[in-house]
């Protein structure tokens, strides 16, 4: 249940709440954002046709050991051309299936995933997550049409001279307004932010310790930024979604606590956004169509994603 102590992010929850904006019955949070007219400007980004997977590859492979409640997705072939090479007229085929947690690679958290008090998102209670039939508020097929807008990518590190973000680094306001000043775009109403803190380097190095261990991320500092400028979703190319370890003493996940929480805002983890960051550094475009709908698995807190930019 928790102690009773004031803590930070539920005092600033307080404040930036946005329960009962959209009316009492809104599973979608700041995806209400993501209007006909912002998904009309974010298809008039695309201009050159590149395209950029951001996503990672949902195999044995992945960052996780087994050891936790996250375990690396397993494939497993169900039919091979082999069981079917007696047909007549000569036809193969193939079949196989997954088996995975929906968080295990690149994801998004939905907003029956993280809460506090015994309240999810615009007074959900806890109990409206069960076993029987998962979340039956919030889940996260309710916004997978809302996830397809402007993206804006955000390049943390080279505002600070680096490749990637010193260990547990709390991105602030000021960074990412830094960022925007670096890069000459600016945020608006219904863009889904990318935020590089160059944390996914570790990954694509092999050090997946390295990469699971302390990270660089959003700070507390960061989520009136995120309120103010009604930023629909939120993706992260690390993996705790936040600054990791807490910096707040006692706490668990205090940034998601407000975000997801508090403003109704979707975060996305694990995102690959170096190739990117390369080009967008090369032809001075920060800004594209950027496709991340998930999947519509039913009664699910989140979803695994193969997010595509387009430029």
């Amino acid at each position: 249940m928790g102690d009773d102590r004031v803590w930070p992010q539920h005092e600033l929850g307080k404040e930036l709440n946005n329960w009962g904006r959209w009316g009492a019955d809104d599973e979608i949070g700041t995806l209400n954002f993501v209007t006909p007219e912002k998904r009309v400007q974010a298809a008039q980004l695309v201009r050159t046709g590149k395209v950029f997977d951001l996503g990672m590859a949902f195999d044995k492979d992945g960052p996780f050991k087994g050891s936790g409640f996250r375990n690396n997705p397993i494939h497993v072939m169900t039919l091979l051309p082999s069981d079917t090479a007696n047909s007549p007229d000569g036809m193969i085929s193939a079949d196989d299936m997954v088996i995975t947690g929906l968080q295990s690679a690149t994801q998004w958290d939905g907003l029956a995933h993280v809460g506090y008090g015994g309240k999810f998102y615009n007074d959900v209670p806890a109990a409206a997550v069960n076993n029987f039939l998962g979340a039956t508020r919030n889940s996260f097929p309710r916004v997978v049409d809302r996830l397809i807008s402007r993206g804006v990518l955000l390049d943390i590190p080279a505002v600070k001279g680096v490749d990637r973000l010193p260990d547990s680094y709390e991105i602030t306001e000021a960074d990412l307004l830094a960022a925007e000043e670096r890069q000459g775009v600016r945020v608006t109403s219904g863009d889904i932010v990318c935020l590089r803190t160059g944390s996914y380097k570790w990954f694509l190095e092999g050090d997946r310790e390295r990469f699971l261990g302390n990270a660089p991320g959003p700070s507390l500092d960061m989520c009136r930024w995120l309120h103010d400028r009604e930023v629909a979703a939120l993706a992260v190319d690390n993996h705790s979604g936040e600054a990791w370890p807490s910096p707040v003493e006692g706490a668990v996940i205090p940034f998601h606590q407000v975000v997801i929480r508090d403003i109704g805002l979707t975060l996305g983890e694990m995102f690959n956004f170096e190739e990117l960051t390369a080009d967008c550094e090369q032809d001075g475009v920060w800004e594209f169509l950027l496709n991340a709908t998930g999947l519509k698995v039913t009664g699910a807190v989140g979803s695994p994603v193969t997010p595509i930019a387009l430029k």
